[in-house]
Formats: C-alpha cells, structure tokens, sequence
C-alpha cells in the first residue's frame, strides 16, 4: 500500500509537465507559422530578382553645368491700340438737282388777259396768255426779245421778263412804214409765212432786223416794242 501511494504523486508531476511542455511548444510553433514562412520567401525573392524603381527628383546636375532654366521669350503687351477713327467724307452727289423757280409774274393786258411769266433757266422766260382760264398762246425768249400778235392785240416779251401789250397800230408789208419813236420798218417778203423788216434810224441806217419765219417775233428798240408777223404785219408802240 505504500508503494502505490508514492507512485501516484510521480505520474501526476509527469502528466503536470508535459502539459507545461506543449504550452511552450505551441507559441514556438504559431510564431514560425505561415506569415513568418511569407516573410521569408518575400524577402528571399527580394534578394533574388531586385525591382529597379524609377527616381521620382531629377539627378542632381553635374558640377559646373548652369542649371538655369533656359530663358523665355517676354509675353507680348495684350494692351489694345486705340484706332482712330476716321469720318468719310461724303461724297458729293452726282445726281443735278433742279435750281428751284423764282415765283412767277403775272401781267394784266390791254384786252382783259393775262400774261403769267416764269423763268425757264439761262436767263430766259416764258409767258402763257390766259383768257377765263384757257391758254390763248404761248411766248418764250431764245436769247431775244418775243412777240405776239393776238387777235390784233400785240404783246411782247423782253429778256429781262417784262411783258409790254398794246391794242391796234400795226401795218401790212411789203412796204415801208414809219413807227412810233420816230423809226421806220422795211418789210420785205422772204417766204411763204416768213417776212423780215428792217428798222432804220433817222439817217436810214439799219439798226435791227426782225425776222418772222413760220411765227411771230418782237423787239425792243430804245424803249419801243416793235411786232412783226409770219404774215407780214407791223406795229409799234412806246
């Protein structure tokens, strides 16, 4: 009995320690597990097959080269030019304009007409006879003095736009006629409708030709108007 009680106590301190020795085993073993196994084959293929990496900073420039940045071009003023601004000048226009008439003229004849006269540019003018309102006859100046015969009412025209009108007087040529202010006509026929007189002072000279083709003409001679007509008739007054 007493043998069996002392073996009990040495098994018990066997089992005791072995539990204690596979308590040491296990933070042995866990600490050289799988990740440790990783590392290390990281680090062997590290050694193995070096990575060349890329330098991220430029390499420092060798002694005695400049590493000024090369020099850029100075940015060019953005500043806006005034431009003058010119006016055109306006060209003239091409197109005549008509010279506005001067007011017209009216005339009261010997026989109850009118005469209404306007300018019809290079200082010459036309007159219209009007009786009630119709338009009798028509007298323009051409660079001389007009004339009209009228229903045995003479009129004339001047170059400076007066109108002269007398009743009666007048003489058929061919002939020779004395006229008032003391002048005398020399009526010759030319043509049929066309007769011409010539106007002689007191020493018979000749000192204006009236010539009556196809139509009536007037003068004036020292304050006298004169008519000759396309058929030969011839008056005077003053």
């Amino acid at each position: 009995m007493s043998r069996k009680a002392t073996r009990r106590p040495t098994t018990v301190r066997t089992l005791a320690g072995a539990i204690l020795t596979v308590a040491l085993i296990v933070p042995v073993a866990t600490a050289c597990g799988p990740d440790s196994d990783a590392s290390a084959t990281a680090s062997g293929t590290a050694s193995a097959a070096p990575v060349a990496t890329v330098p991220t900073t430029a390499p420092p420039a060798p002694a005695g080269t400049a590493t000024t940045a090369p020099p850029t071009a100075a940015p060019v003023p953005t500043t806006a030019v005034a431009t003058p601004t010119t006016t055109k000048p306006t060209t003239p226009s091409t197109t005549p304009t008509a010279k506005p008439k001067s007011p017209g003229r009216s005339y009261p004849l010997v026989d109850g007409s009118t005469a209404e006269v306007q300018p019809v540019g290079n200082q010459n003018y036309t007159a219209r006879i009007l009786s009630r309102g119709s338009v009798l006859a028509t007298l323009e100046t051409k660079d001389a003095d007009a004339g009209l015969d009228a229903n045995d009412m003479f009129v004339v025209l001047s170059v400076d736009g007066t109108v002269h009108s007398w009743m009666g007087g007048a003489h058929q040529g061919p002939g020779t006629f004395k006229l008032a202010g003391g002048w005398t006509a020399k009526v010759t026929k030319v043509g049929e409708l066309h007769y011409r007189a010539q106007i002689l002072g007191l020493d018979n000279a000749v000192n204006d030709t009236l010539d009556a083709d196809q139509h009536d003409t007037g003068a004036v001679a020292n304050g006298v108007y004169i008519v000759l007509t396309a058929g030969g008739r011839i008056s005077a007054h003053m």
